[in-house]
């Protein structure tokens, strides 16, 4: 079982109308929430525990979850709004600006923890840039990590954080327990100041970075060596999901073939890497392909 930690909200997606004015249209979204309905919709066993809502939004995601197969009974549901992020498309590429606060994902705290009976968790997004989701988040994980495999992907938003150096000082310790990074280069280039991911996993002590480069394919830096996963060629509708997508084909795999606990991943060979990154790469060609964080199922491929 895969726990997946962080949030879900409403990405209002730009649209245009029959008559062609500009306008947005509600979807639900959330790094976090991708990858656990992505995960989902490829068969893997996965909860999701985040903050939900029970506005009307709420009811959206929460229906979300259910129809890609996503066990949600971890969640603390309250009647704080959800919150909502307003999505820009610049050849493809997406920026965001969020509408959360006094929202049910950010007002989590450590009482709504969830007991966990998964054999791996998996953190990042926007949750961990504010509180006091962002403490509860880094509670869990570091209460977890002894005996349970974690990944994270911090998934940096910028414009989103609020206190710079306490953020920093967050992804320092979660990223030092954590057994596989899964980061962009630019994310990367953001959090350590340069494109090192032999680094980071020197600092960290993590047994798998996975540095993604869109386009150009997927760096695996173990400390065994560093091997490189290519690209699956794909028409880019837009990124909307892709990273997400490419996490939970990642966990995908390595649940199917027994890696996805914290001695599977030490006992993971070259091969056993490969063969996650490339299932991984494969699952986010398709996402964006089309509009949206839609990720493919399991009869898709």
């Amino acid at each position: 079982m895969i726990l997946c930690c962080g949030e879900a909200l409403i990405d209002m997606l730009p649209r245009e109308t029959a008559e062609g004015e500009s306008t947005f249209s509600p979807h639900a979204g959330g790094s976090v929430f991708n990858t656990a309905i992505a995960l989902g919709r490829l068969d893997a066993p996965v909860q999701f525990f985040s903050g939900l809502s029970s506005d009307l939004f709420g009811d959206v995601l929460c229906s979300g979850l259910a129809a890609s197969k996503v066990d949600a009974s971890p969640a603390a549901v309250s009647s704080r709004p959800t919150t909502l992020a307003f999505v820009k498309l610049t050849d493809g590429h997406a920026t965001y600006a969020f509408y959360d606060e006094n929202t049910a994902g950010r007002m989590l705290t450590e009482p709504d923890l969830p007991d966990v009976a998964a054999d791996a968790l998996f953190f990042g997004g926007i949750s961990l840039m504010v509180e006091p989701c962002g403490a509860t988040y880094e509670a869990l994980m570091l209460r977890e990590a002894p005996t349970k495999l974690t990944m994270i992907d911090p998934n940096i938003r910028p414009s989103f954080i609020a206190d710079e150096p306490h953020y920093r000082a967050r992804l320092t310790r979660m990223m030092g327990a954590a057994d596989i990074i899964k980061t962009s280069d630019e994310d990367l280039a953001w959090i350590t100041g340069s494109a090192d991911a032999d680094g980071l996993l020197e600092q960290t002590g993590a047994q798998v970075i996975l540095l993604t480069r869109g386009g150009e394919g997927v760096s695996i830096v173990t400390k065994n060596g560093t091997f490189e996963v290519p690209a699956e060629k794909a028409t880019v509708v837009d990124t909307v999901g892709a990273g997400d997508t490419f996490s939970a084909g990642f966990m995908a795999q390595l649940h199917k073939s027994g890696h996805l606990t914290k001695a599977g991943i030490k006992a993971a060979d070259q091969d056993d890497l490969r063969a996650a990154a490339s299932f991984g790469a494969k699952v986010a060609a398709i996402t964006v392909s089309r509009a949206g964080a839609n990720p493919p199922w399991a009869s898709e491929l």
